[in-house]
């Protein structure tokens, strides 16, 4: 990952790239870069870390605003020997210093508004690594990465089994684990599986590739080794998804391959329904971290005027990578009975991934058609956590991985997801019920449904535009469902993890006062 785009620049790969802003890390070098000025980049850059103490084998801790540099960035660290570790810098301050805690960096690369925003919670966050710099604006307590003079060039290499990135998980119940992948795990097993040019779904040297997601997450790590590795013809990054601020981009460089964090979708699906809407040419969504509810799939693939547009889903964690792949098509998914078709996550990868059910009490495998925990076996399971090896322990058994999901593996082998353990409620799965409900609300942008212990009926939270909702609709929806009276919100009222998903504990406690959750939480 230390010389991709040398290497890139090497065989003659011209893809462009379009960005919707300035990198943080080159602010005045604009928004259209090519192969061979990202490698220059790159290479300053990873002399920059190493002239301010980044050394082989250090942590190199990376929190700012939401932008494709995180992988730059990341990238420039292998490059001098370092381990990155990617930082949402949505997170909030006291988790942030927590994380850092457990790291230690040797360097934090951060940005004047994140230092900001955590003094403002009495957290000093340059004081919990050996060097601070800042990205775009100078701060106090630390030094501006565009000011320290590069030294000479450099390029360590690593063994393959040798930590080579570090990303954190959601965080949707609580703090975050920091995970360790290998260049084994992540590049080997997951990004060379994923580069293969399978008809249909490989990436073309004509595509045109739009990425809107969390760039701090390993999801986008491996997908920029992918694509620039396949060379499309273009590349486009969002890092900011305000539908009428996209648009103008989008249309300028129309996608033919779009993969975005399902918050994401559900934030642009307005596009879709306008006269000329910019994606017309996609043949191919990708979407991952968290189930797309079937209104917002429909609505994509609709808008698309390809003959036989896919929507590849895939089921996964930071932890592994894919597990399971499933296809949509527009008539399948729009033939009226595709009320829970986001739940039903398809079969194992072949020859990559294993996966079986068992009781959540005592660990023994179920038969096929019974709930359960799923557990899995991949050769892409990262190294570990920071910082929390009983935790990481206590989520192997007899040589599985426990997933902390709920759900039920069929006799054709494959897999139908309920619920997140701690989340469950035990009665109805929440997120079948969630994607009933937005089946019935249209005019809902999400839909989230809260298990509450003790037997109390499950709170339903629906977001609108307005954060109003009239209450015969809702009466109408809910139907006989179990279900408390709705809380109805408005988007950005919605406590959220750095890729989009709902912080289901932080919303039940801000709504009822109590954060106590229906399962264990044992595996989360």
């Amino acid at each position: 990952m230390g010389v991709l785009f040398d290497e890139a620049a090497e065989r003659g790969h011209t893809t462009a790239v379009h960005l919707d802003r300035p990198l943080d890390l080159a602010p005045e070098e604009g928004v259209r870069w090519t192969v061979p000025r990202l490698a220059r980049l790159v290479a300053t850059t990873a002399a920059r870390l190493a002239q301010a103490g980044a050394g082989r084998g250090d942590r190199v801790a990376v929190v700012k605003e939401n932008h494709w540099d995180y992988d730059l960035l990341a990238c420039a660290a292998v490059r001098a020997g370092a381990v990155p570790a990617q930082l949402s810098g949505a997170l909030d301050p006291p988790v942030l210093a927590a994380l850092l805690t457990r790291l230690r960096p040797a360097v934090l690369v951060t940005s004047a508004a994140v230092l900001e925003r955590c003094r403002g919670s009495d957290i000093d966050l340059a004081a919990l690594a050996r060097t601070c710099l800042t990205v775009g604006a100078d701060a106090p307590g630390a030094v501006p990465l565009a000011a320290v003079e590069p030294g000479p060039w450099v390029h360590h290499r690593r063994h393959d089994d040798e930590p080579l990135v570090i990303n954190h998980t959601s965080g949707t119940t609580g703090v975050p684990k920091l995970v360790v992948h290998s260049t084994r795990t992540i590049i080997r097993k997951l990004a060379r599986f994923e580069a293969v040019p399978y008809p249909g779904i490989g990436v073309r040297r004509d595509d045109t590739l739009l990425h809107a997601g969390s760039y701090a997450h390993g999801r986008t790590f491996c997908w920029t080794a992918v694509a620039f590795s396949r060379a499309p013809k273009a590349v486009v990054m969002l890092s900011d998804t305000d539908p009428d601020r996209a648009d103008p981009l989008l249309r300028a460089h129309r996608p033919t391959i779009v993969e975005a964090l399902p918050s994401v979708y559900v934030r642009l699906q307005g596009l879709t329904g306008r006269l000329d809407n910019p994606f017309r040419r996609v043949r191919l969504y990708i979407s991952t971290y968290d189930a797309v509810h079937p209104p917002t799939l429909r609505a994509y693939l609709r808008a698309s005027a390809h003959p036989r547009p896919v929507w590849m889903q895939g089921w996964g964690q930071t932890e592994t990578g894919p597990l399971t792949f499933r296809f949509h098509t527009r008539t399948a998914a729009g033939d009226g009975r595709a009320s829970s078709t986001a739940r039903d996550l398809g079969r194992p990868i072949p020859l990559k991934t294993r996966l079986r059910v068992v009781d959540p009490r005592t660990r023994l495998p179920l038969p096929r058609g019974r709930a359960g925990l799923l557990q899995t076996r991949t050769a892409a399971l990262a190294l570990g956590y920071v910082g929390e090896e009983d935790r990481w322990a206590d989520k192997h058994h007899d040589g599985w991985w426990n997933t902390g999901d709920l759900g039920v593996l069929r006799r054709d082998g494959s897999v139908r997801l309920l619920d997140r353990e701690v989340d469950s409620p035990g009665r109805l799965s929440c997120l079948e019920t969630e994607d009933l409900l937005e089946v019935r609300l249209p005019e809902a942008l999400e839909c989230v449904v809260l298990g509450r212990p003790d037997g109390k009926d499950p709170l339903p939270v629906v977001v609108t535009p307005d954060g109003h909702l009239d209450p015969v609709r809702w009466r109408t929806a809910a139907g006989h469902l179990p279900l408390a009276e709705p809380a109805v919100l408005t988007w950005d009222e919605v406590p959220r993890t750095g890729t989009g998903k709902v912080r289901r504990s932080a919303l039940l406690e801000r709504l009822t006062g109590d954060a106590s959750t229906c399962g264990t939480g044992r595996w989360t």
